[in-house]
């Protein structure tokens, strides 16, 4: 069946233009397509990863990802948008997207965010990524306090921010991939974090690594 994706987006050209890209390769297929998060979330059924548009008409996709996690924790999503500044990054984010892309991204790049977050990893375009770090940067008077982590929840943290899948994780550590979600549950679970995004912004601004 491959990787299925549901898109929302209400500018017609573009989403079918991403329909017949992700159709063009057998190992991607879509599940479904909306104009808005409203059709979305009425006809919703989980896929593995959903496309979404911030400015929507209705409910705009910030409004939508935690509406979308409450149908489905495991739902994947990544914000594909022409909004690049950091209001809108940062929400996205904390609100639990689990990738920021740009539409101004070649087809390829897109095709690559899909991979990365299946495979677990947050997918953030370079630019993206150099605003959220910029953004989170912890001040010199910044004072820490005590990590609840354990040794091996930090040096499992500390792949995470390198860009590590757990399968790269697990052999890096000579542990089991099960071994490497549970420990990444706890540490979800003590950040109060709900994607591999949101942990990472966690670590710097927390000075966790």
């Amino acid at each position: 069946m491959g990787t299925t994706i549901g898109l929302v987006e209400d500018h017609t050209e573009f989403r079918q233009s991403l329909e017949f890209l992700i159709s063009s390769f057998s190992e991607y297929s879509v599940s479904w397509s909306y104009s808005s998060v409203e059709e979305a979330l009425d006809n919703y059924t989980e896929t593995d990863v959903i496309l979404l548009d911030i400015n929507l008409p209705g409910l705009s996709g910030l409004d939508a990802i935690p509406l979308f996690k409450k149908k489905s924790a495991s739902q994947k999503i990544i914000m594909l948008t022409i909004q690049e500044d950091d209001y809108h990054i940062l929400e996205a984010i904390k609100s639990g997207a689990d990738g920021y892309i740009l539409k101004k991204s070649t087809p390829n790049k897109i095709l690559e965010a899909i991979q990365q977050v299946c495979d677990g990893e947050a997918a953030l375009t370079p630019m993206v990524a150099r605003q959220l770090m910029a953004f989170i940067k912890p001040k010199k008077s910044y004072e820490p306090s005590p990590s609840l982590l354990t040794l091996r929840e930090r040096e499992i943290l500390s792949l995470i921010t390198q860009g590590m899948t757990n399968e790269l994780i697990a052999e890096t550590l000579f542990i089991s991939v099960q071994t490497v979600r549970n420990h990444i549950k706890n540490i979800y679970d003590k950040l109060q974090v709900h994607s591999r995004a949101q942990v990472v912004v966690k670590a710097y601004k927390d000075k966790l690594i």
